[in-house]
Formats: structure tokens, sequence, C-alpha cells
């Protein structure tokens, strides 16, 4: 695609199977832990393998403010120098919308000696953190967001404190990693207690937990809501990121729409990340099952809804309430966006999303004229999810097609490269005419 993308990209459909060999980017999940715990590391760490996109663009960022060499020299690579302790910056740090960047700092920046602000765009500002915040006061850490989002500011003392915290995990896994990674700088040991037996994407706990022990860290799992970590800091290491399966959710899902044959040169068994439980289900494709648990795989929701649209069978997802605080209510967004292609198409039923599946849609909409203008709400996931529709239906055009560069700046490339054909469209207000 040229450079910059056009506001609106019209999906031309195949018509044929879609077969190649894609590389899907680093993960972002794993990358945005890594460049955090390297500059809590007192040395030299290499990150191969990373994603290079918005959200860890920004993370980068903010670690130079505090002092953190944060070098590139490839298109995949980090690598990064630290003292192993953060310093203050000398103004905010500015995360945009990125979530994993703006909860994981929250906690790390309580290492600081010094004042820190942790702020976002507008979209992250009404995004939750009280949670997280009210956990490092338990902490004695001097931290305050009047608004229960950020901005944030943490007056740092240095250490992370020592002792017993507790945190609601039902909202956001990010919360209880965030806490994890900060732990092992702290005082003396620290438990960290989940208050109840919800936890958003339990997965990305293990996933925070791996990454911490490759730099070194000792955590011990007290129970199925405790863990223990002993002050030990980090080491800086050689980190060999995997891909992205939240990324090879959309590969996953071209493949069993069009029937093609995409090789992304990894088995989804060997993925760690939680996303990668998708694959098992766009398995079963057209014949998905009646009832969808997305708890444990929330970022792939969105491209498995587009794919209920076409199975043989409605599809209910449940476990879900989650996505009403991602970069933006997910739920509302999909049910919208299906609508727009046709109407009753998607129900939101309290925090469950029923996606009223018709295997014959892509022939009844084949023959039309109209086009269908999918809002994206600047966020990657919707306009990624959505583009797949347009594999099979005519008229599909995703408005505001940058978003995807939060964490797949390559997507539009990898769709030209399986032979998807991609046309610049009118700007227009979201709908279909």
């Amino acid at each position: 695609m040229p450079s910059p993308l056009p506001p609106a990209l019209t999906i031309i459909p195949p018509n044929r199977p879609l077969i190649g060999r894609v590389s899907p980017p680093g993960s972002k999940s794993i990358t945005n832990r890594a460049l955090l715990l390297a500059a809590l590391a007192a040395g030299t760490s290499r990150l191969t393998g990373a994603l290079k996109s918005k959200d860890t663009t920004l993370m980068a960022a903010a670690l130079r403010q505090m002092g953190v060499s944060v070098e590139e020299p490839d298109a995949t690579s980090f690598v990064v120098t630290s003292a192993g302790r953060l310093q203050a910056p000398e103004g905010p740090l500015s995360l945009g919308n990125a979530g994993t960047a703006t909860r994981f700092l929250t906690a790390a920046v309580a290492t600081v000696d010094g004042e820190v602000i942790v702020d976002g765009d507008e979209e992250m500002r009404v995004r939750p953190i009280g949670p997280l915040v009210t956990a490092l006061q338990s902490l004695g850490i001097d931290a305050t967001s009047p608004t229960g989002c950020p901005p944030v500011t943490i007056h740092g003392r240095g250490s992370f404190g020592q002792g017993r915290v507790e945190i609601d995990g039902g909202l956001s896994s990010q919360y209880v990693s965030a806490l994890l990674m900060a732990a092992p700088l702290g005082d003396g040991p620290i438990e960290i207690a989940l208050t109840g037996s919800d936890i958003g994407a339990r997965g990305y706990v293990d996933l925070t937990l791996a990454a911490m022990r490759s730099f070194g860290a000792t955590v011990e799992q007290v129970d199925a809501g405790t863990w223990r970590v002993q002050p030990t800091g980090y080491v800086a290491t050689d980190l060999l990121i995997e891909p992205d399966a939240s990324a090879a959710t959309y590969l996953w899902g071209a493949e069993v729409l069009t029937g093609g044959r995409i090789d992304l040169g990894v088995a989804a068994d060997a993925f760690t990340q939680p996303d990668a439980a998708a694959q098992a289900v766009i398995a079963q494709f057209p014949d998905m099952p009646a009832i969808i648990d997305g708890s444990q795989m929330q970022d792939a929701v969105p491209t498995l809804a587009v794919l209920a649209a076409f199975n043989n069978r409605p599809v209910r997802f449940v476990g879900i309430a989650n996505l009403r605080v991602k970069e933006t209510d997910r739920i509302r967004a999909v049910a919208n966006e299906l609508n727009r292609i046709l109407p009753g198409l998607g129900t939101e039923e309290g925090d469950d999303l029923l996606v009223a599946s018709d295997p014959s849609l892509a022939s009844k909409l084949a023959d039309r004229n109209a086009r269908t203008r999918i809002e994206t709400y600047h966020d990657h996931r919707i306009a990624m999810s959505f583009a797949l529709a347009g594999l099979r239906i005519p008229g599909i055009i995703i408005l505001d097609p940058a978003c995807t560069g939060k964490t797949y700046p390559e997507y539009w490339d990898m769709l030209e490269s399986l032979g998807v054909e991609l046309a610049p469209a009118t700007v227009a207000p979201a709908g279909e005419d």
C-alpha cells in the first residue's frame, strides 16, 4: 500500500482461496513486558523478533524519558541498556491509548525517586485504572487518580515496598501483571493476592510470570489467586519474542473464510499467548459452537464474531464484559458494525454478544451495489476483524485503516501479499449507502 494510507479502504473480495506464507509480527504483549523488564535490569538486554508498532514505540519512548537507552538496530530488535533503575522524567509520560504500557508503567514508576505522571490520550483517559491505584496505595505508595482513569500521579520513593497487596483483577489482568512486574524491586517479599476468583484473561498473567522468570525473578504461586515475589531485582538477558497470536487470528480467519491455506511458519500449539486458543474454534468454521466463552481470548472475540456472521448456527459470546473497557466498547462496536452489514446481525444482550449467523450471507449480498462503511472507533481490532468480512462481501469499506498501526502496521500489506485487492475509498459518515 502507498504510505500514508488513505482515510478509507475498500476490500475487494478475492473470490478464490487465499494461499501463501505470512510471518505474523512479534507479540505485542511479550514485547511490552520484555521492554519494561529489560529497563528494570542492570546491563544490556537484546530483544529479537519484537513488534515495532505504535504501542511498543510509546513504551520505548517512555523508558527513554526515564534514562534507559533503547536502541533499534533493525526492524524486529530492541537493545535495552539500563542501570537497573528508572529515573524521574522531566515531563509526563504520554502513552496514547496503549493499555499495557499505561498499566505496567503506573506500577513500575513507583520505584522512581520522584514524581511521575502517567497519562494517555482522550480514549485512555476513560479507561479504568482505579483498582491498580488503590492497590499501590495499600503498599504505602503515593498514587492518585482523581477520575479513576489516567492521568495518574505517583510520588515514588525508590522502591516498591513489601508485604501483602490485594487487587481486583476482574476488570483487567493487566493490573495483576503490573504489580507482579514491579514487585522484584521491593524492600522485601511481596505477596499479591486476588480479591476474588475472577480475573480477565488469566493466561496473560502466566505470560507475565514467564517473562519475569526469563529476567531472573523468583515468583512462587501460593494458590490459584496468590503469588509471592522475592526482592531479587532483574538480570539483563537476551530474549526471542514469539509471533503475535492475536495477529494470527486474522490469518486463521482469512484462511477458513476463503477455503485457503496460509502458512504462518509456526504451529498454533507453539504459541504461549491466550489468544492462540481461538484457533481451535476457528478450525470448526462453519460449525463453530453455539456458545463461545471469550473470557480467556478477549482480543480474538472480534475476529470470531465476524466469522460467526457466516456460521451455520447463531453464536452467543459470553464472558466478554471486559471488552467494554478496551480501546472502545468492543461489544457495542462489533454489534453496531455487524448491523451495518445486515440489520439484526449483531445484538447486545447484557454483556453477551449474539450473532445471528447466516451461512448464505455472502450470497445474499453478493450482487448488491451498496457500500458498507465500517466505523472503526480508532480501534485496530475492529478494523482488522471487519476487513475479513470484505473477503466474502462486496462493498466493505474500512474507515481509518491506519489505526491498525497500533499493533500490526503491515496488516494491509499482508492482505495484498496474499492477493487481496484494496482500493482507496471516499470518506463519508459511517453507514450503508
